[in-house]
């Protein structure tokens, strides 16, 4: 069943739903653009990896068993022996584990070079809130942005706080970023909300060659037919996170519209 929503479906964005949505889009864009590119380019599914802990758990000692001795010993001959109190009850703590974070993106590579000539990832929650998955994509980011690869970021996350732009005054729900290495600091900048289709943008490329029209649009919607989503998706729960108010007479009436409620 398809998507109820004419662009990007809110639902998908649930912290437990996102990162089976974000691997599988990873593949199907591939998918979707390599017929394009070959011969001469194919597309690589890389990874990144880091270590982080939740900033939000904290470290809270447990007590210790205490020792106390008799004062009036029953047996003489163990009078000098420590006698262990009743044990204390210990207290359920949550403590930091350092978890392995894996990200997926794609590398579009010149067959005959090797040379990786466009990045394109898709930003996920840890990208965009404080701490390590943060800084980790960001010095990526400075990397590619300070090389000679194009860089497509994509952005369908209304969570967080989106990537640093220089005098960035542009609100929007989502947004596709397309920075082409020749062009900088000038990048094309694709915002789109709610309620909008999810634009379709050019592929960069070398000077010279074609560029494909990547439609995540369609990628979506057929993406979300079939990996099955809508059984994952309970339509008559809030979206997590929340939609806004002026949003949500809108998903309502599309939602009882549609039948999905």
């Amino acid at each position: 069943m398809p998507s109820p929503f004419p662009g990007m479906n809110p639902y998908l964005e649930h912290p437990e739903l996102w990162p089976e949505v974000h691997s599988r889009l990873i593949i199907a864009i591939a998918d979707a653009i390599f017929p394009h590119l070959r011969p001469k380019y194919r597309v690589a599914v890389e990874k990144r990896v880091y270590q982080m802990t939740d900033g939000n758990s904290v470290l809270i000692g447990i007590p210790d068993v205490t020792i106390a001795r008799s004062s009036k010993p029953t047996n003489p001959e163990s009078s000098h022996i420590a006698v262990a109190s009743p044990p204390v009850e210990p207290v359920t703590v949550n403590i930091p584990i350092p978890e392995e974070i894996r990200e997926s993106y794609l590398e579009v590579r010149e067959v005959a070079t090797g040379e990786v000539v466009t990045v394109i990832e898709l930003l996920s929650p840890k990208n965009k809130r404080p701490g390590e998955g943060r800084n980790a994509y960001q010095n990526k980011r400075q990397q590619i942005l300070g090389s000679s690869t194009h860089l497509v970021e994509i952005d369908l996350l209304r969570g967080g706080e989106s990537m640093p732009i220089l005098d960035d005054k542009i609100k929007s729900d989502y947004r596709i970023l397309v920075s082409r290495s020749q062009l900088r600091p000038r990048a094309e900048l694709y915002p789109f909300n709610l309620q909008e289709p999810i634009p379709a943008f050019l592929l960069p490329l070398k000077k010279g060659d074609i560029e494909p029209l990547v439609d995540l649009q369609n990628v979506i919607q057929d993406l979300f037919d079939r990996a099955g989503f809508d059984l994952a998706i309970d339509y008559n729960r809030e979206p997590v996170p929340p939609i806004q108010e002026t949003d949500i007479i809108w998903v309502n009436e599309l939602l009882k519209e549609r039948g999905f409620q």
